[in-house]
């Protein structure tokens, strides 16, 4: 049975910033209506005296509660359903650059029966990772960031890699609870070569822990934008976001622009919908958009497609590993799932080992995980499925 998991985007802090001082927190996401009932985003013109961005929230009954950094979009209280009036009120304001609800984002999974899997790592024998890692292991100096529902604490085939841990939602702890940020991680980069569990693509690279995704996988795009901020701010060299949402925001990519513009590169996933519409952040034009393939090097049934599309890579039957204690993918320790939130992790280990074989900047590794490809059938246009081997020849 197929079940998508509902992520949540990142409260940038929410929780940080207050105009009362106290703590305010959001309240928890409804994906019932796609967006926060409460609360929008406003970004006002550059340089608009703080008395006039008073005056239109006294205007029109807003509260600042938290302030993104980086970009300086305010994520703003309104009464509640009163969203699109409210978004219409602020945009009508001359110094108001934009105004857009705080849409919810979701994770890009399609789980099958997870279950115990041992070896059945096929997808790093398809990109060639082995012969990737006779040349280079990667680095702990490279920080892949997961963006995601957390990272357990624990595990054996990572908690040594964990170098940072920041949560953004309004879960108390940074560990994973739903399981799908675990899965993630140990794709990109498990401890290999310890005679435990599975292997990840990155090797030798470093995790950042970013919980932008609560415990009941469901959240807002501020959170996911914070997430973007901070780990760009605090050494990511890459970001995974094996999650997304079906509407376009300034504030989501202006936080991929913030953190382009830091020298990281951004992973994304493409959506399991298995048509060309396009998902947010992936669709943005600083992200590697990613689809997956089967062992077939063939378009995954269930993938999205399309001109926006940059790369294809192994997202079926892809076995990682889980949380070892409960979760709500009700699997412990490591198991199999499919989706392009599978396939995204590949693609950052990849440019984990680029980055650590040959240094450069955001543009040139970019350039050379997607120049260095092998063929794929059954997608629209042409793009290819990552070689790592070739990745860092």
């Amino acid at each position: 049975m197929r079940k998508k998991l509902i992520l949540a985007a990142l409260v940038i802090t929410a929780l940080l910033l207050s105009v009362s001082g106290g703590l305010i927190m959001a309240q928890p996401p409804d994906n019932s209506q796609g967006h926060a009932p409460d609360q929008i985003l406003v970004k006002f013109v550059p340089g608009t005296p703080e008395e006039t961005k008073a005056k239109a929230h006294q205007k029109h009954g807003g509260k600042v509660v938290a302030v993104i950094p980086g970009i300086d979009v305010q994520v703003v209280k309104i009464p509640e359903n009163q969203v699109k009036e409210k978004v219409k009120d602020y945009r009508g304001e001359a110094a108001v650059k934009f105004a857009e609800p705080d849409y919810i984002a979701t994770a890009i999974l399609e789980p099958n029966d997870p279950y115990f899997l041992e070896g059945k790592q096929w997808g790093m024998a398809k990109i060639q990772a082995p012969q990737a890692w006779d040349i280079t292991k990667g680095s702990s100096a490279i920080r892949i960031a997961i963006l995601d529902t957390g990272i357990d604490q624990d595990h054996e085939d990572l908690a040594a890699k964990i170098v940072a841990n920041k949560n953004f939602t309004l879960s108390r702890t940074v560990d994973d609870r739903y399981g799908h940020g675990t899965h993630v991680a140990g794709i990109a980069a498990a401890i290999t070569n310890n005679l435990k569990g599975v292997a990840g693509v990155g090797f030798d690279s470093s995790l950042m822990n970013v919980k932008v995704l609560g415990d009941t996988g469901s959240g807002y795009y501020n959170w996911v934008a914070n997430g973007i901020i901070w780990a760009a701010d605090n050494g990511a060299k890459v970001i995974n976001l094996s999650l997304g949402g079906s509407s376009p925001s300034a504030t989501l990519e202006s936080a991929v622009n913030y953190a382009w513009g830091k020298g990281s590169v951004l992973v994304a996933a493409a959506e399991n919908n298995n048509t060309t519409a396009p998902l947010y952040p992936a669709y943005y034009n600083n992200c590697i958009a990613v689809a997956a393939t089967d062992q077939n090097d063939a378009k995954a049934t269930f993938s999205n497609y399309g001109t926006w599309v940059d790369i294809a890579v192994p997202g079926v039957d892809i076995f990682s590993t889980l949380p070892n204690h409960r979760n709500r993918l009700k699997t412990t320790n490591y198991g199999s799932l499919s989706g392009t939130s599978m396939s995204t992790p590949h693609v950052s280990g990849v440019v984990a080992l680029i980055f650590a074989k040959f240094g450069g900047t955001n543009i040139e590794v970019r350039a050379k995980v997607e120049a260095s490809v092998d063929a794929t059938s059954g997608f629209s246009t042409t793009i290819g499925r990552v070689n790592a081997y070739k990745a860092v020849q």
